[in-house]
């Protein structure tokens, strides 16, 4: 897919004509868009700098695919696996801290597989599959998706054993997902952002949560110019470097939904 094409799909937030040709494109991920983050954080970055974002939001395999291609001049992405494979297979970096939430484990009421209350995710997975209950997948190279993958491998079990039967991957966004979700009863890995800011909930309901497993930490890096000469490097660093400042830190502790926060800053965490 070419920049221009990329550009025509990005999410933009409005710019005046002045700021138009100052801008950055950011590759990231459906959650930090459709949860309503940069909606809250962006315009305090274009305030500050005269730089406008346009996001192009992705499942984080995608937005990497993207950041390799050259297509952006910032990934900010939740897979650290993937993340630090992307800094050392020379595509761009240094990987930095930003933020973490959580995912946590959503499902029907019912609640067929009897995992409400646990807080040990392996278990809760074993259940689900050892009761053949309704699983939706992302399926979609998503930060979410790769999440859940290590957590079916660590709870013991292979999930595409199931597939047809109770396992079902969408290859969407997390909002279809959780859509699907509702709509046929079924479990679901969510990230807690997006949930919260999800309306068509119909039965669904949190059911796991609190597994230090399910910690969803975010990463941002800049795409490398040396790669890639048409990189905005000056202006991407400059919206890494303010991310990850103060100022940054303090306009995502701030943005909550119903009076919950839903990204943690951790900038000043060790690599």
């Amino acid at each position: 897919m070419s920049r221009r094409l990329l550009l025509a799909l990005a999410v933009a937030l409005p710019v005046s004509a002045q700021a138009q040709d100052r801008f950055i494109t950011v590759a990231s991920t459906t959650s930090t868009e459709q949860s309503g983050l940069f909606r809250h954080i962006l315009p305090r970055f274009q305030a500050e700098t005269g730089i406008a974002v346009r996001v192009v939001a992705l499942g984080t395999g995608q937005a990497l695919d993207v950041g390799r291609r050259g297509d952006a001049d910032v990934v900010f992405v939740h897979d650290r696996v993937a993340e630090q494979r992307f800094v050392r297979d020379g595509h761009g970096g240094p990987r930095q801290h930003v933020m973490f939430n959580d995912f946590v484990l959503v499902g029907p009421a019912a609640d067929p597989a009897g995992v409400a209350g646990l807080r040990d995710t392996n278990a809760a997975l074993r259940r689900i599959a050892e009761a053949r209950a309704p699983f939706i997948s992302r399926g979609d190279r998503s930060g979410t998706h790769a999440a859940e993958l290590r957590l079916w491998q660590m709870a013991g079990v292979d999930p595409v054993a199931g597939r047809g039967a109770w396992y079902r991957q969408v290859g969407q966004g997390m909002g279809p997902t959780l859509n699907t979700a509702a709509a046929q009863e079924a479990y679901a890995l969510t990230d807690r952002g997006t949930w919260l800011s999800f309306r068509n909930r119909q039965g669904l309901r949190i059911l796991v949560e609190g597994d230090a497993r399910l910690f969803n930490h975010y990463g941002v890096m800049l795409v490398s110019p040396q790669r890639h000469p048409h990189v905005k490097a000056a202006e991407g660093q400059r919206f890494i470097d303010w991310i990850i400042s103060p100022a940054g830190q303090d306009a995502i502790a701030s943005y909550r939904i119903n009076g919950e926060q839903l990204f943690f800053p951790n900038a000043t965490q060790p690599e």
